[in-house]
């Protein structure tokens, strides 16, 4: 008797054990459905916890990663707070190192060549026509990284990159997923939308004018849709004597916030196809590239034009970005070649949109894409226990992991809303706006440190996990103030309803495939260099031969056959192309 009854109360207590164990995780693991989410410190995103971990803990290991692009645009310097949350988080002592090179891809060449890479690296990829392509390709096919497809199946976030219709086409197929690798994936494509044709924050690209001067001259910045109106207008700005910060005579027209480099957007009736690509399909079924159209030289005529006149800065293509960028800043330039609406200088709104200018084949109409990709990251060969990388890229983009990155410290950096979303505390917002680079120390997204980007920016949607677009939007301080002011003015609701939606590839993404692909991207990039050596030549003849020989090189590295091999892929709905 005593045995039997020893052994139900066993079978009873296990019951007790399980059902209170099961209700447990129920109540960690459950979200609001109305898009309210549960505070980090019961989340469990993470790929499972060892005995007495978080459920978030991945590893007691060093990860570190190598990052071939801009200073500008991720930040390696890491909040000793942040860090040591990340660590009881996952175990994981995370370190990022930026490969400072003259042009990025400089560096990431330098770097394969090495071979002695860290735990993951990552490389500016906005699609697979970009320059970086062909690089990390000829990697990927020599044995240098780690096929991340199984590694993914059993993640919360990018296992959804194995769902049909989550990537975009170009993501899929020519990046991730090429046909060549047979079910295989070397790089993970980020910055992936959640949701098809989701644009966030209404965000406004392109040339801008100072404010002060279009209001002085009783110029309409959005009336400017030709080039031949722009140079009008530049001659206006020559003539009026504007000065600067700094009480200096304005350039009519100064290169992007950026850096000197060409700017399609700027002489966009001019300009055949994307000002990367040079691709364009004519109206009656041709594709060519510009070398081979007329707009080449008419181009070259007008910028040699601009500045002939002074119009144009003599170093709009070749200036660096921290010059080109204090001249914005000191509304040096009266026209910014190209900047965007979310400038933390412009919020509020001193510099306006100008045009947009029309196409080569017709009037502007706004192009949205299904879902972009931005950046990219991969796992050397060389990684021991590449799935711990995965897992914490995972981590990363899960929400949890992107509250960390995107809004710092709960209690030092925000607090929750009834809805258990992220409100940001306006002693930090205070900081921002009275220095920007101690409030940068905080170590997060909001205040300009984007070390989470790289591996956590994917599958976003920031208005359904977090309630607002950007980080401050809900005390009306973040940097979509600005750009919803500048979306009205634009009026960006019209011309996103009248957008055209695409998921097809760019014109230069075949290039790894093609048999000359080295030879004809060779061709490409000097076609590029020789059109801004035409640009500063002596006289149109001399311009003129510049092009000509510069076409004879891509005649000579294939293009004919490529532009063929444009037209078959463009002709199968797997591989539609962008024109």
């Amino acid at each position: 008797m005593n045995k039997k009854w020893v052994k139900l109360f066993t079978i009873s207590l296990l019951v007790v054990l399980l059902i209170t164990g099961c209700t447990s995780n129920n109540a960690n693991n459950t979200e609001k459905a109305d898009g309210g989410k549960q505070n980090v410190s019961n989340a469990n995103d993470g790929a499972g916890a060892d005995a007495g971990k978080p459920a978030t803990w991945i590893a007691d290991r060093k990860i570190k990663g190598l990052v071939f692009m801009g200073t500008d645009d991720y930040t390696e310097d890491m909040n000793p707070e942040i860090k040591a949350k990340i660590k009881e988080l996952t175990g994981v002592d995370f370190e990022i190192q930026i490969m400072k090179a003259d042009h990025s891809i400089d560096g990431l060449v330098a770097g394969l060549a090495s071979g002695d890479l860290p735990d993951f690296i990552a490389f500016y990829l906005n699609n697979s026509g970009r320059p970086e392509m062909p690089v990390v390709l000829k990697a990927a096919r020599e044995g240098m990284f780690t096929d991340l497809a199984p590694l993914m199946k059993d993640t919360k976030v990018y296992s959804k990159y194995l769902q049909d219709g989550y990537l975009p086409l170009d993501t899929q197929f020519g990046v991730m997923f090429r046909p060549e690798f047979n079910g295989s994936a070397y790089f993970a494509h980020m910055n992936i939308n959640r949701e098809a044709g989701y644009t966030g924050i209404p965000l406004v690209g392109g040339p801008y004018i100072r404010k002060d001067i279009a209001e002085a001259l009783k110029v309409d910045p959005r009336t400017i849709t030709s080039t031949d109106q722009l140079y009008e207008l530049a001659k206006k700005i020559k003539a009026g004597n504007f000065k600067d910060k700094n009480g200096k005579d304005v350039t009519p027209i100064g290169p992007g916030y950026w850096g000197g480099h060409e700017i399609g957007s700027l002489f966009q009736d001019l300009e055949w196809g994307a000002d990367d690509q040079r691709i364009k399909q004519s109206k009656d079924g041709q594709i060519l590239h510009e070398a081979e159209t007329p707009y080449a030289l008419k181009k070259v005529d007008f910028v040699k034009k601009l500045l002939s006149e002074k119009l144009l800065q003599p170093e709009f293509f070749t200036m660096d970005e921290s010059r080109a960028t204090e001249g914005a800043l000191n509304g040096s330039w009266a026209i910014i070649a190209d900047m965007h609406s979310m400038q933390d200088f412009e919020q509020d709104g001193h510099y306006l949109p100008l045009g947009p200018l029309n196409n080569v084949d017709g009037p502007y109409q706004m192009k949205v894409d299904f879902k972009s990709g931005y950046s990219a990251w991969a796992i050397p060969t060389t990684t021991e226990n590449p799935e711990d990388i995965v897992k914490f890229a995972d981590f990363l983009s899960s929400r949890t992991g992107k509250l960390l990155w995107k809004y710092g410290l709960e209690g030092r950096d925000y607090t929750l809303d009834k809805d258990g979303n992220p409100l940001v505390k306006q002693e930090v917002i205070d900081l921002k706006a009275k220095d920007p680079n101690e409030a940068k120390k905080l170590g997060f997204d909001g205040v300009g440190n984007s070390w989470g980007n790289i591996l956590g920016s994917t599958d976003n949607d920031n208005l359904a996990d977090f309630g607002e677009d950007q980080w401050g939007d809900k005390l009306n301080q973040g940097k979509s103030k600005g750009a919803k002011i500048i979306a009205d003015y634009w009026k960006w609701d019209e011309k996103r309803k009248n957008a055209e939606v695409i998921d097809a590839y760019t014109p230069t993404s075949f290039l790894g495939e093609f048999a000359n692909g080295t030879e004809l991207k060779a061709a490409f990039d000097n076609y590029n260099d020789s059109l801004v050596q035409a640009y500063y030549s002596k006289s149109a003849d001399d311009a003129k031969k510049i092009l000509d020989n510069a076409l004879k090189q891509l005649k000579a590295a294939g293009l004919d056959d490529y532009l063929k091999l444009v037209g078959d892929k463009n002709a199968d709905p797997k591989t539609k192309v962008k024109f």
